[in-house]
């Protein structure tokens, strides 16, 4: 992906992905709920860790598991006092949550589990997968119906994806899209859930020649309408890119024609998903996106799972040093149009650089937290 792109990687075919069975690579993967505290107060160095407690690399869970247990005494203070949202939904099964449970005498384990595994996240379907995704996406959203919590789903499975990049892959063509499009879907429910509808469709379509973008744009504003057609309860939220890539008029000019200023299929945009730019400078750029595309029923998502430290300065996209957690998941933002904070990209997932690309790695996941 080109370095402006905000980064999905994929480990077989992308960041975050756990299926509702948890069985195979694509296993959907959730997270906890928090609160809207901007920054955790820093931790000391972490102390020397055993060989096994420093592998980059943690295979996705076979089985969905009950959740976690609640924190251990041997905790520290500042873990225990990090707080979760009342109102996100966190799926029982991620692969942080899977090193947490594997490795209890890590010294990391506290801060990574209070800060990254304690909290809420978005639920990836990265594989084109027709006669599994409804069940698969029917167990996230029912659970988090269960419990009275919003889930966050990612469809993603556009062909074409990523412009044959890092995170390659998607149906073998937009009818198959459309179908597999139908059958997840088909899961959503009556309960609030939010779609991030394919994180890079819109704004890396560069790629594509005019009349396959037109085609994609056909398709993603389809999908926004069987979605709020199939769940009256969902949320659906477009790519919009983020503050570092295309200007907010050309941004909304593609975004309209991909469906998202019609209130039959979106309810507005989403920026920064996998990428590292600072909050304040989001806001702004959805809002002038928001001003362009027109419509007042609109708001934007920010992904601040990484973002504490705003973008590096030289570019850097690939698990880039001194970057740190952002703002913490919630629905209420208290700022005008901007509906959500949200981790779409789960901290400590690799970009590529500090493990293979989409698989957990331990001393990533602590040098954000900490």
């Amino acid at each position: 992906m080109v370095a402006a792109a905000s980064v999905v990687v994929a480990a077989g075919t992308v960041s975050g992905v756990i299926s509702a069975t948890g069985k195979g690579p694509d296993a959907p993967e959730a997270r906890p709920v928090s609160s809207a505290s901007p920054r955790p107060v820093p931790l000391p160095a972490v102390p020397s860790a055993s060989p096994s407690a420093t592998s980059a690399t943690v295979s996705a869970s076979p089985s969905v598991r009950p959740k976690r247990s609640s924190a251990s005494a041997s905790e520290s203070p500042q873990a225990k006092k990090t707080t979760v949202s009342a109102r996100l939904y966190r799926h029982p099964a991620s692969r942080v949550i899977d090193w947490v449970r594997a490795h209890p005498g890590d010294p990391r384990r506290p801060v990574i589990e209070s800060r990254i595994a304690g909290q809420p996240a978005a639920v990836w379907f990265a594989d084109w997968s027709p006669d599994t995704v409804t069940a698969r996406v029917r167990a996230v959203t029912s659970g988090g119906a269960a419990e009275g919590r919003v889930p966050v789903v990612v469809p993603y499975a556009i062909p074409g994806r990523d412009c044959g990049g890092h995170s390659e892959g998607g149906a073998p063509d937009l009818e198959a899209y459309d179908d597999w499009i139908d059958r997840f879907a088909a899961g959503l429910g009556g309960g609030e859930v939010v779609v991030i509808l394919e994180p890079d469709s819109v704004a890396q379509a560069d790629c594509l020649s005019a009349g396959e973008r037109a085609a994609r744009f056909a398709s993603l504003a389809r999908a926004g309408r069987v979605f709020k057609e199939a769940g009256p309860r969902a949320r659906v939220y477009y790519d919009a890119g983020h503050s570092g890539w295309h200007t907010p008029a050309k941004q909304a000019d593609l975004l309209r024609r991909a469906g998202a200023a019609s209130s039959a299929s979106s309810d507005g945009v989403f920026s920064n998903v996998s990428h590292f730019h600072g909050t304040a400078d989001e806001i702004a750029y959805d809002r002038a996106v928001l001003d362009a595309l027109g419509g007042t029923h609109l708001g934007a998502v920010i992904d601040t799972s990484r973002n504490g430290n705003g973008a590096p300065a030289d570019g850097a996209w690939c698990d880039p040093s001194g970057r740190t957690l952002g703002r913490t998941p919630t629905l209420t933002t208290g700022e005008p149009r901007i509906d959500a904070y949200l981790w779409v990209k789960l901290p400590g997932e690799s970009d590529g650089c500090r493990g293979a690309p989409g698989t957990f790695s331990p001393s990533y996941a602590y040098d954000l937290a900490r």
